[in-house]
């Protein structure tokens, strides 16, 4: 379980140029933790993480690491170590030798080497493979040893920068279940960029999404999921449908034109709202069940379920589900009032990229 907080990043900014990429940036880890940081490219995600590594120095703010200030430390002089998309291993080294660089710029005895390199290897799933070339490895095998080389520091944290990013996908899902295996071995505090939001969810204690510098909302990756903080993250987290609706009174909201029932209390009445509905929690029912009608307009067989899309009111509604309801038919369109997430417009550009503050 995460425990007291280990890192803070205190109003950070960094500029590139004439690019603010981080401005006014404050985030708090604790131990233990899953953190991933989450958002599209030219987000600040990989520049936070390189700030907290060392390997970048914000123009304004502090790094606070175990209650130190560490902003102007070397990366080798942090209790982290840096896993890279491009896995970095001396091809001319054996994968003992790339796993023992570290320990031997440290001068660790030769037999505190071995008994770490035999160590790491079994926890990544490699035993035997001290005498291999990297160049003998798949790609999943090399970012093992990637892994393995980092463990081996025994760092406090472990920065992952995209590092499946290069996999293939069923390589990248056991990679997954791999990480999150050892992050609970383990004991230490991972934070991981990326911006694949469904590794994000499968791995992560918190999702911290991020937009244009800025973090849109922090929490659970069901929080994230259910309970998106505005569009922005409505929209990047899984697929929604996002809709301009009239918070009529408490638990109403008139959505074009008509009434649903909802569960959100406190907006106000007549207020200009978005709305955010899942397509897997709409459902298809006969039309005189539903509380409003269309015409399926395209279907499209994805696996686990259908995909298919409703024009209703004037607006096409995408809807996940394991029924089939064929192109052409006459549906109604009914959805749980708990299911009906209600966001409050933003009122500008800016707030909507700020989206959120602690």
């Amino acid at each position: 379980m995460a425990g007291n907080t280990l890192i803070d990043l205190m109003n950070i900014s960094k500029t590139y140029g004439k690019d603010m990429v981080l401005d006014d940036f404050c985030l708090s880890i604790k131990e233990n933790e899953f953190v991933t940081l989450l958002g599209p490219s030219g987000c600040g995600k990989t520049t936070t993480l390189r700030i907290i590594g060392g390997f970048e120095t914000p123009d304004t703010g502090k790094v606070i690491f175990d209650g130190k200030d560490i902003t102007k430390l070397a990366p080798n002089e942090r209790q982290l170590n840096t896993v890279f998309q491009k896995y970095a291993l001396f091809t001319h080294m054996t994968i003992a030798d790339n796993i023992a660089f570290g320990l031997k710029i440290k001068k660790k005895s030769r037999q505190y080497i071995q008994d770490k390199i035999k160590y790491a290897l079994k926890l990544v799933n490699l035993d035997g493979y001290e005498n291999r070339m990297p160049d003998s490895l798949s790609g999943g095998q090399q970012q093992r040893i990637a892994i393995a080389r980092a463990i081996v520091n025994e760092p406090k944290v472990l920065l992952l920068d995209e590092p499946l990013g290069a996999l293939d996908l069923k390589l990248r899902q056991d990679m997954q279940y791999e990480l999150i295996r050892l992050k609970n071995e383990l004991g230490i505090t991972f934070i991981y960029v990326t911006h694949d939001q469904e590794e994000a969810l499968t791995m992560s204690d918190t999702i911290v999404v991020m937009n244009q510098g800025y973090i849109q909302q922090m929490g659970t990756p069901e929080m994230i999921y259910n309970e998106p903080q505005n569009a922005f993250v409505a929209d990047f987290i899984g697929e929604s449908n996002i809709i301009g609706a009239t918070m009529v009174e408490d638990r109403l909201v008139n959505i074009l034109g008509v009434n649903f029932r909802c569960v959100d209390e406190g907006i106000g009445n007549n207020v200009p709202v978005d709305v955010v509905i899942r397509p897997e929690d709409i459902d298809l029912v006969a039309p005189e069940k539903g509380i409003i009608t269309g015409t399926v307009t395209s279907l499209i067989f994805k696996g686990v379920h259908y995909e298919m899309e409703v024009m209703a009111n004037g607006h096409e509604w995408l809807v996940h589900s394991t029924d089939l309801s064929p192109v052409g038919s006459n549906v109604g369109i009914w959805v749980d009032p708990f299911d009906i997430q209600i966001m409050n417009k933003p009122e500008s550009e800016d707030e909507e990229a700020v989206g959120y503050h602690e």
